[in-house]
C-alpha cells in the first residue's frame, strides 16, 4: 500500500497545501523524540525537494534543539476527509532564526504571524505515501473548521519585548536541555 517516490508530485503538493494540520517529527542522537502539530498556514513548498515551514513561539522548542544537532526531520500531512492518505516528506533540515540572512526572503513567504520564531528549511530526499485508512474521517467545512486565533493574539498581547523574555524564560533549552540556540548561535544559550 506504501510508495516511495524521491519527491513530490504535482498532486503531493496538492495535498499538502490542503491540509489544516501537519505535524513535525525530530529527534536528537540521544534523548526524547519529538512528535509536533502545527497548522496556521506555516508550510511553504519551494520546489518538488524542498519545504519550508514557519515555527511560531510555543511553550518549547524542540524541534530547534534537536535539528541543531541532527537534521533529520520528517513532515507528515494527513487526510481527515472522505479521501484517504498520509504523506510523509524525509530529509534534512536547517533552522534559520530572525538574525540570520536567509531569514528575511523566506519570512516573506508567510503571513505576518507576531510569534514567529523559526524557519525550518527541509530537504526531502524521500516522500512516503500510504492508504490512511486507520486515520479517522472528520465530517469538517470551512464553516466548522477553522485556526484558533489564540496563539496569534497572545503574541500580539506580548509585543516583541515579551516574546524575547518568554524566549529568555522558556525556549532557550529542551525538555532533554539541548540548547536551542533560539538568542543566539552560542551553544551557551
Amino acid at each position: 500500500m506504501a510508495k516511495q517516490t524521491l519527491e513530490l508530485s504535482a498532486a503531493h503538493c496538492a495535498f499538502i497545501q490542503n491540509q489544516p494540520v501537519y505535524f513535525v517529527g525530530t529527534a536528537a542522537e540521544q534523548g526524547r523524540v519529538n512528535v509536533s502539530p502545527k497548522g496556521l498556514d506555516t508550510v511553504r513548498i519551494l520546489n518538488p525537494n524542498r519545504i519550508v515551514w514557519l515555527n511560531l513561539t510555543g511553550s518549547g522548542n524542540e524541534s530547534a534543539a534537536h535539528v541543531a544537532i541532527n537534521p533529520r526531520m520528517t513532515l507528515m500531512f494527513c487526510s481527515f476527509d472522505s479521501t484517504p492518505l498520509i504523506l510523509r516528506a524525509f530529509g534534512q533540515a536547517r533552522v534559520l532564526h530572525p538574525r540570520d540572512a536567509d531569514w528575511g526572503g523566506l519570512h516573506a513567504l508567510f503571513p505576518n504571524h507576531p510569534g514567529a520564531r523559526q524557519l525550518f528549511d527541509l530537504g526531502i530526499d524521500l516522500v512516503q505515501t500510504s492508504c490512511g485508512f486507520g486515520v479517522p474521517e472528520i465530517m469538517h467545512t470551512p464553516s466548522n473548521l477553522h485556526d484558533r486565533p489564540t496563539l496569534n493574539r497572545w503574541a500580539e498581547k506580548k509585543g516583541a519585548a515579551g516574546i524575547a523574555a518568554y524566549w529568555q524564560e522558556k525556549n532557550q533549552r529542551s525538555i532533554d536541555n539541548l540548547p536551542t540556540h533560539i538568542l543566539s548561535a552560542d551553544d551557551t544559550d
